[in-house]
């Protein structure tokens, strides 16, 4: 049934009145059409951003760019535009209709896909890869909106894990695709099919997703997103998780950064064995995770414990075992074992860190939410990371220490142990929230 939202502005807790009118949430074909739909948005999303990685050196050398430029392209404009782009917009489609918002960032991103297809210039270029951050910075929030709007709450989690796996296939086929169809029919083809491919998903997701009407909110939670997003972040259930999701963006961007070429100096595979093994591992992992941690986040909700953070908290802190191990294990194939729980873990948290941030959001905010998950795991994480790994490997090499990128790699089950911590207080304020409410 359609539900109002009413709260005080010195509080976070949601209170949610129902209203005497029909269900909106989806039935019959038309969950498994949205579940397939939200599927293949996120695989599309995923394919357009990895795209350029893929086919940046016929990019580099028809368009006679530098290394530094395909930074700036690959980089800061997802960087930039999910930092200023991505509550707005989330904003839009918690208050609005998640439908219209979803539709119009898969359109923009695709339609910006096809035109980079068009390039001649690097400024040209530039542009339509900030017009594809704008689509994509709504995207995820969005998705989420919709699925609260249209997916009954005991679905929520799968239904979030099966939106997450679009990442893993999404990095899976665009590798294996992009690359393929860039060596016979050029780079600007793969742009332009892949946009072109999105477009027509978008105007599927207008017959799938059906009318969402806009929810009844009460003047009192009628506020400007940034008050809202710093009521969020005041309550401590929605801050600890907030804090995990820092740590775990330390996390996941150095180890998906510096695994392979970790694996070719330190235990001498090659780039195709390498890309091989653990593009399978890691698509595997994603599906697993994802789909996996929808299923149990679903339980836990439906148990009523109020503990739904525990699990990724636990596997997070067996990660960071195995992970320090793989970085001085003794054979090539130990270390890839070692590295699996981790890449099982950053997939795992998906739908619990998301699905937890919305049951602490309330109705009307999971789409503002979800953005600020995204930015706490996106931003500061990915910037430094990297970098920190990047640094100390410089420094031990200059020093002439063996092993230099494993000691910076380091970091990665640092920030494991730390994001554990986090979410295992979250996972108790959060109890505590949901039982209060």
């Amino acid at each position: 049934m359609a539900e109002i939202v009413t709260a005080s502005r010195d509080r976070s807790v949601v209170r949610v009145q129902p209203l005497a009118s029909s269900n909106e949430y989806a039935r019959g074909w038309r969950v498994a059409a949205i579940f397939s739909v939200l599927l293949l948005i996120n695989a599309f999303s995923q394919i357009d951003r990895i795209l350029p990685f893929i086919l940046a050196e016929k990019i580099k050398a028809e368009l006679f760019l530098t290394d530094t430029q395909m930074g700036l392209l690959t980089g800061l404009a997802f960087a930039v535009c999910y930092a200023l782009l991505s509550l707005p917009l989330a904003r839009a489609a918690d208050r609005g209709s998640p439908r219209l918002v979803l539709v119009s960032c898969v359109l923009i991103w695709s339609v910006m896909t096809a035109l980079g297809g068009l390039a001649a210039s690097f400024m040209f270029l530039a542009l339509t890869r900030f017009g594809v951050a704008f689509g994509e910075a709504g995207a995820v929030p969005a998705g989420h909106a919709l699925i609260a709007r249209k997916i009954e709450p005991d679905r929520r989690g799968l239904a979030i894990g099966l939106f997450a796996m679009g990442i893993p296939l999404g990095t899976m086929a665009g590798f294996a695709a992009g690359g393929a169809i860039a060596d016979i029919f050029g780079w600007r083809v793969v742009l332009t099919s892949a946009g072109a491919i999105g477009i027509l998903i978008g105007l599927l997701t207008v017959l799938v997703a059906g009318p969402t009407p806009r929810l009844q909110i009460a003047a009192t939670r009628d506020e400007p997103f940034l008050r809202t997003s710093l009521d969020l972040l005041t309550s401590p259930a929605f801050r600890w998780l907030f804090i995990g999701t820092i740590f775990l963006g330390f996390a996941g961007a150095p180890f998906y950064a510096f695994s392979v070429p970790f694996l070719i100096r330190t235990h001498e595979f090659t780039a195709t064995e390498v890309g091989v093994v653990f593009g399978l591992l890691q698509g595997l992992m994603g599906i697993v995770g994802t789909l996996g941690g929808g299923r149990w986040f679903d339980h836990a909700v439906r148990s009523g414990s109020g503990k739904v953070l525990g699990p990724p908290a636990i596997l997070f802190m067996i990660a960071s075992v195995t992970t320090t191990a793989a970085l001085f294990a003794p054979a090539g194939w130990m270390a890839i074992v070692l590295f699996v729980p981790a890449m099982l873990s950053f997939s795992f948290m998906l739908p619990w860190g998301f699905g937890a941030a919305h049951l602490v959001a309330g109705v009307g905010r999971q789409a503002q939410a979800s953005s600020l998950v995204m930015i706490g795991s996106g931003l500061v994480g990915p910037a430094l990371g990297p970098l920190f790994v990047g640094m100390v490997s410089d420094a031990a090499s200059a020093a002439d220490i063996p092993n230099g990128l494993a000691l910076g790699l380091l970091i990665v089950p640092l920030a494991s142990v730390l994001s554990s911590l986090a979410l295992l207080v979250a996972n108790h304020r959060v109890g505590v929230f949901l039982r209060q409410r």
